[in-house]
């Protein structure tokens, strides 16, 4: 057997049984709150494990180890920034966000939340928030959507576009059929498969290396500065990281807060015991992880020495850990079937993101915007039918966006998560923790924070570049920023909340 004919195999028995979850669970999926929450009944570790699985996409596996593999170990402040970010996020904000969308008229998604909260009958705040997740998160789920087709692209040289297409009908089929229980079943699946490539597979390279012989070799293929400052976490390509860079990275771990995918998963867990339970896993597993793609990074330059990748005729930089696993387990120890068993968790990390933003994107447009604003009398059967419809033309437009191969997955990501976090994460803080915000405060800093970010990075202000390109900050700290200003100013010149939310928000 072949070495691409055992990792077809790995891949089609892998996917075949993701689709065989979704088919189990569309049975099981009665109305909108299964096909969203899933009836509220996740387990401690179905939640966490999900919850990470969507949160770090083909990112992890992909984007991370590529930048480091590329510039060294200064890019690891995004990692130490996500590291906070996810600790907070769980230690702060998954109860009360789970108490307060029960008591909010046991609210589905965050725009449902968002109006049930500050009582806006007119549904300004549920449109707005659905138009933004639908925008940011068409360019999410692209990154996703690249990042597989580089995988199937890189390991059985499948035209891109082609492999783009079959990565986007296998997670369209379970998340079109199944739902939210689909997606966490399969997300849980994919975390631990995660998991375990991310331990055993730059492992066992340092075991065929030798780990005295990485930095003579480091040395050896060429790293700016040398091994030393390849491995100096206050240098980045050779050059000193300055203080900008370092925030700007660190500033990622703020994002969490208005991630949509993975607040959801704080709102379906079954009770707060569970919650407990799920905070701690997530918790090690983020750590163990993201530790470990920044190893890959490493180990993988000195690993595929003399191969240099990004340079001509060489695979991107991204695809460090694909290469990994295709040496150490196709050259090395010829198992290839269990080399592409490693090859599906980098499918896995993919998938398990894409499949949540469509969801997401879904429940916004046919519960916040088509029920909620444009058909307020239709059944919850329209409203499923709908979802499922509106998951498919997702996934068409993240297809298209997702054309070209040259896209960066890093780059993707960074402005789809700067865009989310900016809009987001302000209000749903101040929503949870400050009873005196009310819903021009909440509207204007939503708005604000989505509007900075698309002028930040988008808009050439000074002398042709974009204020991001020109300053060096991140997006999403100056978004973050503005809009909690809104939020605050606004809130405090217009009329405080009624005495009927201010008691609500006692009672959480």
């Amino acid at each position: 057997m072949t070495n691409t004919v055992a990792t077809l195999i790995a891949f089609a028995v892998y996917l075949t049984i993701m689709v065989i979850i979704g088919g189990m669970y569309m049975k099981r999926t009665q109305n909108t709150e299964d096909y969203f929450l899933g009836g509220r009944g996740l387990s401690g570790w179905v939640a966490a494990l999900s919850a990470q699985a969507s949160d770090m996409s083909g990112w992890l596996l992909m984007g991370l180890p590529g930048a480091v593999y590329a510039f060294g170990t200064g890019q690891c402040w995004i990692a130490v920034g996500l590291f906070i970010g996810t600790v907070l996020n769980w230690t702060i904000i998954s109860g009360r966000l789970r108490r307060y969308t029960i008591k909010a008229n046991n609210s589905l998604t965050l725009p449902e939340f968002f109006e049930n909260r500050f009582r806006d009958e007119k549904r300004i705040l549920l449109l707005v928030s659905s138009i933004v997740i639908a925008v940011f998160f068409l360019v999410y789920t692209a990154s996703a959507l690249a990042a597989g087709g580089k995988l199937f692209n890189s390991v059985f040289g499948i035209d891109y576009h082609i492999a783009l297409a079959i990565g986007a009908v296998v997670i369209l089929a379970y998340t079109f059929m199944g739902g939210f229980m689909a997606v966490c079943v399969t997300d849980f699946i994919q975390g631990t498969l995660m998991l375990v490539g991310l331990l055993a597979v730059p492992i066992i390279a340092i075991v065929v290396l030798g780990s005295g012989n990485i930095s003579g070799i480091l040395n050896d293929s060429g790293v700016a500065g040398g091994a030393s400052s390849f491995l100096n976490a206050f240098n980045n390509d050779g050059q000193p990281l300055g203080a900008i860079e370092i925030i700007s990275q660190l500033a990622w771990g703020l994002g969490y807060c208005g991630m949509p995918h993975i607040l959801v998963r704080f709102m379906a867990v079954r009770d707060e015991k569970e919650l407990k339970k799920s905070k701690v896993i997530a918790i090690v597993w983020v750590a163990i992880s993201l530790v470990m793609a920044v190893v890959i990074g490493i180990v993988g330059r000195a690993f595929l020495f003399p191969t240099i990748l990004g340079e001509a005729g060489a695979a991107s930089t991204e695809s460090v850990f694909i290469e990994m696993i295709k040496k150490v387990f196709m050259e090395h120890f010829s198992l290839p079937f269990i080399g592409g068993i490693f090859l599906c968790g980098i499918l896995a990390a993919i998938m398990s993101t894409a499949d949540s933003q469509l969801l997401v994107t879904a429940s916004a447009v046919s519960k916040d915007i088509y029920k909620g604003v444009i058909k307020k009398d239709a059944n919850e059967e329209t409203v499923l039918n709908m979802s499922r419809i509106v998951v498919a033309a997702v996934a068409v437009i993240a297809f298209l966006i997702a054309w070209d191969p040259n896209s960066s997955i890093m780059g993707l990501v960074s402005n789809a998560w700067a865009g989310l976090g900016s809009a987001f994460g302000p209000i749903v803080l101040m929503s949870l923790f400050w009873k005196r915000t009310n819903l021009q405060g909440a509207l204007a800093g939503m708005v604000s924070g989505g509007l900075t970010v698309i002028i930040w990075d988008y808009i050439p202000l000074m002398g042709g570049q974009t204020l991001g390109t020109a300053t060096g900050l991140y997006s999403l700290l100056i978004g973050f920023a503005v809009s909690l200003l809104f939020i605050v100013v606004v809130s405090l010149c217009t009329k405080a909340p009624s005495e009927e939310i201010v008691k609500e928000f006692e009672e959480v």
